[in-house]
């Protein structure tokens, strides 16, 4: 585990009870099973829905300072996931929305200070891989966030995004779905680190393995940075979602790998596929502390051209969301689906 800060700081005065807590991470990390496991500890209010706010929300509705676009983000929200999730009544929070919310990180504040003070508990925390990407601009309008970092092993991420089939290649690359999901991971993990300055000291970095194998040792060190005491004996007795039941994407698979994620690629792909996927994004499994089948790890003969477009594909896809109007574009089925 890798704090900024070992040192948690007080909430602000808008959260008095504590600072909100983001967790974050590559998708197929661990972020689900951290996240179940702040609202197994009875600390946090659950809301068992991603809220999408900064990367979904925001490119789609725009300035929410512009009262049509608060209603026009409220007739999509009402009625969506995330708010049949929050148990807030219609009329209520649609009222809170309109007349309090300047941003996105107030409507998010919104939503989740009710959330929580319906459910009688003292503090809030959200779960959204993609808001890995965003930190920069939570941070500058939620000056109290903190960030919780999940990392896992890539190699065990691009088999499980592979299965899934969560990124997609292009055509003339489909026998290379595997790495580009690998090279996803190495996309989203570099930056996300790199990013980490901008939030410092609210930002932890923290090991999937690690909390896989010794639960107690991390949940001691999360408790100190969250500036909140997680029970390990507490939350299994409190178990809800993932800490109750894996989301593992190899559920169907039988009980061997789907109850052991840690290693699963070394059961699952061949020499050669190791080979390809180490030769993409070995660099970073090496900084991360993760030891390699072979050496060096570097992008060799036919994969430099891969290992250098996907990054560059990945990157202005999300610079033109964020910057043009091509984020009118985002898609809210994610929002809509059951």
């Amino acid at each position: 585990m890798k704090p900024s800060s070992s040192v948690p700081r007080n909430g602000s005065e808008r959260d008095r009870t504590g600072p909100p807590i983001f967790v974050v991470g590559s998708a197929r990390s661990g972020t689900t099973l951290l996240y179940h496991m702040l609202l197994s500890s009875g600390t946090f209010a659950h809301f068992f829905s991603e809220p999408a706010v900064f990367d979904m929300l925001v490119p789609k509705f725009g300035d929410l300072r512009v009262e049509t676009n608060r209603h026009r983000l409220m007739d999509s929200w009402i009625g969506s996931r995330m708010h049949r999730a929050s148990g807030l009544e219609e009329k209520f929070i649609r009222s809170k929305v309109m007349s309090g919310c300047k941003s996105n990180a107030d409507f998010l504040r919104i939503v989740m200070n009710e959330v929580a003070a319906r459910q009688g508990v003292a503090r809030w925390a959200v779960w959204g891989p993609d808001n890995l990407l965003y930190m920069r601009e939570i941070k500058s309008q939620m000056p109290d966030a903190r960030f919780i970092h999940m990392i896992r092993d890539g190699r065990d991420v691009a088999l499980s995004m592979n299965k899934e089939n969560f990124i997609r290649p292009f055509t003339w690359d489909r026998d290379k779905s595997l790495l580009v999901a690998g090279l996803h991971w190495h996309w989203k993990v570099s930056k996300g680190r790199c990013e980490s300055h901008a939030v410092a000291p609210d930002y932890l970095e923290v090991p999937f393995e690690s909390l896989i194998e010794n639960p107690q040792q991390v949940l001691s060190c999360v408790s100190q940075f969250v500036g909140s005491e997680l029970d390990y004996d507490q939350i299994q007795h409190g178990a809800v979602g993932a800490v109750k039941s894996t989301n593992s994407s190899f559920n169907s698979e039988g009980n061997a790998l789907a109850l052991n994620p840690v290693g699963r690629w070394k059961r699952l792909l061949t020499p050669n596929q190791i080979t390809a996927l180490e030769s993409c994004i070995g660099d970073l499994l090496q900084e991360l502390g993760y030891e390699l089948t072979m050496p060096g790890g570097v992008a060799r003969g036919s994969f430099r051209l891969i290992k250098a477009t996907y990054p560059l594909f990945f990157s202005t896809k999300q610079w033109l969301k964020q910057h043009t109007k091509a984020g009118k574009l985002t898609s809210v089925d994610r929002m809509k689906a059951a």
